[in-house]
């Protein structure tokens, strides 16, 4: 058997894959709120103080996403992508070597799990879930994620890094006339993230960061609400080959995206 025979026969499904996000917001409060209105999320704030005011969301009584305060009054306001994983302590020594930073090392979170802050050698941030009695995000549908993207300062540094530290590969596909191909992650042979270099025209100030997703019936009509409600536009409604989406920011300004994928 070779070692990636073995590795999937071992490995749970998830591991690899984003299984979780959550938000850390100046306004806990008004964000659900939002999301709540926008997504038609039931958030409940967990009442152990041991969470510190940390909330699930969910569709149907399953889990979408976690909304809580920020942890340092400097941070922003921001959607964080959780990568899955059985043994943290090991994913962060891989990231590591990988030539990444591990920004808070793997840390006990109740007996829900095991939590740990990465940052790739771009710059962007990404973090990972080791899960025990919160499996992650479970929900599907309208509301729920639906996908990542990674807006880097070094694409091709970031590529190297997720093969080393999470095992992807990538393929590189059309985007839209005049604009470089879309690079996309994969796991074997799940599509699972996606990536483009920086655009010259974004501010120096703005460092590589994972984008966050939201699949939802129709993207006008959720742009619409989502400016009603006290978003920001930041992508106008837009066809792209894979169907269509938009870009905004929250009224507590973290950005995210809505999505609608194209049958096939």
């Amino acid at each position: 058997m070779t070692e990636t025979m073995a590795r999937a026969v071992e490995e749970p499904t998830w591991v690899g894959k984003p299984v979780w996000l959550d938000l850390s917001s100046s306004d806990p409060a008004g964000s659900r709120e939002f999301y709540a209105k926008l997504f038609g999320w039931q958030v409940e704030v967990n009442p152990d103080p041991q969470y510190g005011g940390y909330a699930l969301a969910k569709i149907g009584g399953k889990d979408v996403a976690g909304i809580g305060p920020k942890m340092m009054a400097e941070a922003p306001t921001a959607w964080s992508i959780y990568i899955g994983t059985t043994d943290a302590e090991a994913l962060a020594k891989k990231v590591a070597a990988a030539g990444g930073t591990v920004i808070a090392g793997p840390m006990q979170v109740g007996d829900q799990g095991t939590m740990a802050v990465f940052q790739d050698p771009s710059g962007a941030f990404i973090s990972a879930w080791q899960p025990l009695a919160m499996a992650g995000a479970r929900a599907a549908g309208a509301g729920t994620f639906g996908w990542a993207e990674l807006n880097s300062r070094g694409l091709a540094k970031s590529v190297a890094f997720s093969a080393a530290a999470f095992g992807w590969t990538t393929r590189e596909v059309p985007f839209a006339e005049g604009r470089p191909p879309y690079t996309e992650f994969w796991l074997g042979e799940d599509r699972i993230a996606g990536g483009m270099e920086m655009s010259p025209m974004v501010p120096p100030q703005v460092p590589s960061y994972w984008l966050a997703y939201f699949t939802v019936d129709d993207v006008d009509s959720s742009f619409r609400t989502a400016i009603g409600a006290g978003a920001h536009e930041m992508v106008a409604p837009v066809d792209f080959p894979g169907g269509r989406f938009a870009i905004l920011s929250d009224p507590q300004g973290a950005v995210f995206g809505v999505l609608k994928r194209a049958r096939r």
